[in-house]
Formats: structure tokens, sequence, C-alpha cells
């Protein structure tokens, strides 16, 4: 999800529509709700943001400033004007990188994906086994052939792995991938994307990767999960008949006595 700060709706929206149309959440502040609306957000929600861009907006000198309280996500300044001492002075408050406008959405996704690498902590792609994951917009391998998938599937691929061994709830997925206003979706649609994409990987893996549980949510486990196979049963040796135990005695033969009938 990206987050677009300018407090002219005209440019705000501009920019979420465009956003939208690369298949992006984004969702749009004025700058003012900005701050209260950051610290409201769960550790696991503000990992979902994937870039904050400041356009003109009151205190815009402090947002960076309020971003890094919560979050190592890229800040992105836009500017309009050629000027080395806005540069500077963005610079010097945290921003990551300075864009003279108009700058176009797949720049501003390219250059937070740019500085997503060289962060510490970030990497362009996880391996688990046979199976490959990558944060620039490839679809994953298998074995390093490509697994195709729409790009709802693979964003929610995306997401669970960085945040992989946590519990990620359905709500938080929507919220990650189809931001956290949009209500022109219901978030059940998760559960459609989420069937799809662990039976493409069952198939392609001969197992699962992704743990779901009813009303915990969904965790990426990488590697295939223990089936739990229950002690077995200890079988008693069987008794001997005692009455077929030979002794140490020869068998005697016996005749039947015949009755006489007189």
């Amino acid at each position: 999800m990206y987050i677009v700060i300018d407090s002219r709706d005209v440019v705000a929206n501009g920019y979420k529509a465009g956003f939208e149309r690369e298949g992006l959440a984004c969702s749009t502040f004025s700058g003012r709700d900005f701050s209260d609306w950051l610290h409201s957000l769960s550790d696991t929600d503000i990992r979902a943001i994937q870039a904050v861009i400041v356009g003109e907006a009151p205190d815009r000198l402090g947002i960076p400033t309020i971003v890094r309280t919560r979050a190592k996500t890229p800040i992105i300044a836009l500017k309009e004007e050629q000027g080395l001492d806005e540069t500077l002075a963005l610079f010097n408050v945290g921003v990551d990188d300075v864009v003279k406008k108009p700058a176009p959405v797949r720049e501003l996704v390219a250059r937070a994906h740019a500085i997503w690498r060289r962060s510490s902590d970030a990497r362009e792609e996880a391996q688990f086994g046979r199976l490959t994951v990558y944060f620039d917009s490839r679809d994953p391998t298998v074995d390093g052939r490509s697994l195709e998938l729409p790009r709802r599937e693979r964003q929610i691929l995306e997401y669970l792995v960085k945040n992989r061994r946590r519990r990620i709830t359905k709500t938080q997925l929507f919220n990650a991938i189809y931001g956290l206003f949009n209500e022109n979706v219901d978030e059940t649609v998760i559960e459609g994307h989420i069937s799809k994409l662990r039976k493409k990987l069952r198939q392609r893996l001969g197992h699962d990767v992704i743990d779901a549980k009813r009303f915990a949510g969904y965790a990426f486990t990488g590697e295939r999960q223990p089936c739990e196979i229950s002690a077995p049963t200890p079988v008693s040796a069987p008794q001997p008949n005692l009455s077929l135990v030979a002794s140490n005695a020869p068998f005697a033969v016996t005749r039947p006595v015949s009755r006489s009938t007189n």
C-alpha cells in the first residue's frame, strides 16, 4: 500500500488513481490527520506500507520524523521547482529521495523498490527450498520455472513471505492488498485469492506452504508441515496354548473303548 500526502485534493486523487491503475493500493491524506492515523496502526499494518509520497502539506518537513517513529518505509518527497536548498532540507529531515514533479507513478514505484533493496533488512528475493519469491513484481519460481500468478495472488504471497511465521488475519491481508479505506470491495474476496494461491502452490510443490486456521488467519511456513503420526499400539506376544505343549514323555496312544451292547 502506498500513502500519498498532499493538501491539494486534485493532486492526491490523481496519484491515487495512478497507483490503482497499476494494481497498487493507495490511501491519501491532507497532512493534518496523517499522524493520528499512523499511530493507530498495528505493527503488521505498518509493514504493509510500501512507501510514503510527500507532496505539498502543512508541516511538510515534519512528516518524515512522524513516519520514522513507526516505520522504516521509504519516504519520497515531491517538489515543484528546481532548487538545491529545498532538496537539502528534505534530505536533512530524513527523506530517502526527492523527485521533481510531474513524477510518473511507475517511477515512484521503481524508486521505492530501489530504496528497499538498499536497506539493510530488505532482500530482492527469498528462497525456501524449491520455491523462490521475489519482491520486485516478478512471479515466483519453483525449480527455476516461473509460476504465473494474478497480481493479487502474487501480492498476497509476497506479503505473507515478508511476515512469515506470523499469523496474518484476513482483515490485515485485505488492508495490505486493497488499502485501508477501500469500501468498494468486500474483504471476503481474500478467501478466494488464498484458496486459489494455495492450490497452485500445492500442485507445483506437492505440499502446502501456507497454513490456514479458521478465525486465526494465515501464515507462510515455507516448508512441508510434519504429519502427526500416533505411536503404534504395542501388540502383546501371543500366549502359548499349554494344552498343545508337548511334554518330555512320549505321547500315549489310546484306543477308544468299545462298549458291548449285550
